[in-house]
């Protein structure tokens, strides 16, 4: 086992490292300082190779995602460097890092709706005691089999490349780690939804829709900006954007 895990390591270096192609931030970093609340999910889009093969597994922007544990919302100048993430990093395992780590990238952030400080509160205790444990890296495995494949993976294959994972509870990769974060508190991200036969009061048959929970290593990070129970904040947008005081350059590029 401690072999394996140095070969995952090894594998996780190469993988970690950073890819010709950055999508760049498309908000000022003060904006996003002020904009974060403690319980936002934040996804990146990020430039590394491990980034690139999630990308491409899930068809989605985001690669990465982490969750804010510690927020400047009564701070008069907020900083990046001054607010707490917690993530599951492939080198490091579950880890709390600066928001300005992440500052630099494209980013989104998504919001839970309707819950309660307290509620919140347990959510953090719970993401924030899994610090120390370590990445899965099993995951890493699949992910460089991806790499290395010549063929094209089938679109309904992409997601289950990277949600096997060894089903050890001390190890999980991002997405996974905030998936059990919301379940512990019995927030609904992308619930698996069925039907249940009920009895109407006049007696008419009729189905109840239940939801779900999905196990939290069959989640990726695109599912936060798909879940119909997330926010989506735009932090230029909710600085109170102006179309009209945009000052345009009278040059235009040709394509």
């Amino acid at each position: 086992m401690s072999l394996l895990n140095k070969i995952g390591r090894g594998l996780a270096a190469y993988l970690e490292k950073p890819s010709k192609t950055i999508q760049p931030s498309t908000c000022k970093p003060e904006f996003l300082a002020s904009t974060i609340r403690v319980g936002d999910v934040l996804l990146v889009d990020g430039s590394s190779r491990i980034s690139t093969a999630i990308k491409y597994l899930t068809q989605s922007t985001w690669s990465h995602a982490a969750l804010c544990i510690a927020d400047e919302r009564n701070s008069a100048d907020p900083s990046c460097d001054n607010i707490t993430l917690v993530e599951a990093d492939v080198l490091d395992g579950i880890r709390t890092i600066p928001l300005s780590h992440y500052a630099h990238l494209h980013t989104r952030i998504c919001r839970p709706v309707g819950l309660n400080e307290a509620e919140i509160e347990s959510a953090i205790e719970f993401a924030t005691a899994q610090v120390g444990h370590q990445y899965d890296m099993k995951n890493v495995f699949d992910l460089m089999r991806y790499l290395v494949q010549t063929p094209p993976v089938p679109a309904r294959w992409r997601r289950k490349m990277i949600v096997l994972g060894s089903g050890d509870p001390t190890r999980a990769i991002c997405s996974s780690l905030i998936a059990q974060t919301f379940h512990s508190i019995r927030y609904p991200i992308l619930p698996d939804i069925f039907f249940e036969k009920a009895k109407h009061p006049d007696n008419k048959a009729y189905y109840d829709e239940v939801l779900q929970i999905r196990h939290h290593s069959l989640f990726v990070p695109r599912d936060f900006d798909m879940s119909p129970y997330f926010n989506i904040i735009k932090p230029t947008l909710d600085k109170g954007f102006d179309p009209h005081s945009i000052e345009w350059s009278e040059y235009q590029q040709n394509e």
